[in-house]
């Protein structure tokens, strides 16, 4: 009788449409950070390379520090209004501030310049934590059915097409209009454009995060029954372990920390790759438009994807198709503009398979909680984004560094030789990157039959233990 209860969950779609809002505050928030960052350090601040690869290592190190302990104190949060909404109410002020002084360029040199730089991006990592892990460990408390849960990840990945989109068409040519620089026949960026830029978008972010708390209510809480003994037990040590030996859980983690290695150091090079070899500041917004459409197209199929195979298969044939197309664009793209759109186009659909690693997560926290008896709803996530921001420290500092070997400088006319090495770093690299992140899902075992049957369990042993 439970498990029909459970399998006929429905999906509530004005739950899942504010819920989705989260995610547009998240992007919002972070957009101009993923994607403009270090061309604004390099371009604008004048840091050097290795001043930047620094910030990006020590910021981000510590940001990944910093999500663990973030999981286990919304996991120990008991308030009125839930455990996660408390931090979606209180966090976004602080992140629109920070995120704005990251954006400042401030009137001092040297060792002062850098400290205010690693300052501000620590600050803004810091406060981004708080806020995004709350909303990614808010899921399960909206769903319990695994494909319901899947179905809304699915509405936050068309959100996250949908408003990244929206900022690929408008940010740069926003940052363009407030810039007063112009660089010959051009416009070009420059501080002004920036900060007023990341003002406007940190003020819409604020009502995104407040409208998902306000509506997406932790109705869902399973606890573990107190006759198991398991919650005298639940200590800090006890769910970190718990984490480590969650196979599945660890599959996912892999396969997100490469997957967000190629991802991001892509996506925060890729204004170069334009810039330099394709040559032109006007085709950014383009190329980052047609990836957004496309994932959101890709967004909006995924709860029909998953009716015809497994999670762990669409992960696997989208991250072929990236490969494919990495490899495409680093061969033909400069010579062939019409091959960079064609195959942006694929990659933006292929990366609409964030919303299944979401669902996936979930279910590991189902799968972890059947197996050892321990449920911790926001460490799983926290220790994912540990992986996700591990990987952008990485990259961040790597990056940067690739560039300078292959003798970038900033501004300048760039030669054949360099233009061919930021090809590779924009292209070759992060290909290789998704063929690493693609081995771990081949031992991946959760699907739909046997979550059907933990929700079972689950069920079961919660009657048992009343």
């Amino acid at each position: 009788m439970e498990t029909k209860a459970i399998t006929q969950e429905k999906t509530n779609k004005t739950l899942g449409l504010f819920y989705s809002f989260g995610e547009v505050g998240s992007q919002l928030s972070w957009y101009m950070i993923n994607s403009y960052l270090t061309l604004f350090y390099t371009d604008i601040v004048g840091l050097s390379a290795a001043a930047i690869s620094f910030i990006m290592l020590v910021a981000r190190i510590w940001d990944a520090a910093n999500d663990p302990m973030m999981g286990l104190l919304a996991d120990r949060t008991q308030t009125r209004w839930g455990k996660f909404r408390p931090y979606l109410m209180i966090g976004p002020p602080f992140l629109a501030v920070f995120n704005i002084l990251t954006f400042t360029v401030f009137p001092v040199e040297g060792a002062a310049k850098v400290a205010i730089c690693l300052s501000c991006y620590i600050a803004t990592g810091m406060a981004y934590t708080v806020v995004n892990l709350s909303y990614s460990g808010l899921l399960n408390r909206i769903a319990r059915d695994s494909r319901v849960r899947t179905n809304y990840a699915a509405a936050k990945s068309v959100a996250s097409a949908v408003i990244s989109m929206l900022l690929s068409a408008f940010a740069m040519p926003v940052i363009l209009y407030f810039s007063t620089t112009v660089n010959g026949n051009e416009k070009a960026a420059d501080a002004r454009g920036y900060l007023i830029a990341a003002v406007i978008l940190s003020v819409l972010m604020l009502p995104a995060f407040w409208l998902c708390a306000w509506r997406c209510k932790e109705t869902v809480v399973i606890d573990v029954p107190e006759s198991s003994g398991a919650k005298e037990k639940k200590s800090i040590l006890r769910s970190l372990k718990v984490s480590v030996q969650n196979k599945m859980l660890l599959i996912i983690i892999l396969n997100t920390f490469m997957g967000a290695m190629g991802n991001i150091a892509r996506m925060s090079l890729l204004s170069y790759y334009v810039i330099y070899v394709v040559g032109s500041y006007t085709m950014i917004a383009p190329i980052y438009t047609t990836m957004s459409v496309f994932q959101l197209i890709g967004s909006m199929l995924i709860p029909y994807m998953i009716r015809l195979t497994s999670k762990r298969n669409i992960c696997i044939l989208m991250n072929t198709a990236s490969i494919i197309s990495l490899i495409a664009i680093f061969l033909f793209g400069a010579k062939i503009p019409a091959v960079i759109f064609i195959f942006s186009a694929v990659i933006g659909y292929s990366n609409s398979t964030a919303g299944v690693g979401i669902g996936m997560v979930c279910d590991c926290i189902e799968y972890g909680d059947w197996k050892y008896g321990i449920r911790d709803e926001a460490l799983p996530f926290a220790v994912t984004s540990f992986s996700v921001k591990l990987a952008t420290a990485i990259t961040g500092s790597v990056g940067v560094l690739l560039l300078a070997a292959a003798g970038y400088v900033a501004g300048a006319e760039q030669s054949e030789a360099v233009k061919m090495g930021i090809n590779a770093v924009v292209n070759l690299i992060p290909a290789a990157c998704f063929v690493v992140s693609t081995i771990p899902l081949f031992f991946y075992k959760l699907d739909d039959k046997m979550m059907r049957q933990i929700a079972s369990d689950l069920d079961e042993r919660k009657m048992a233990g009343k």
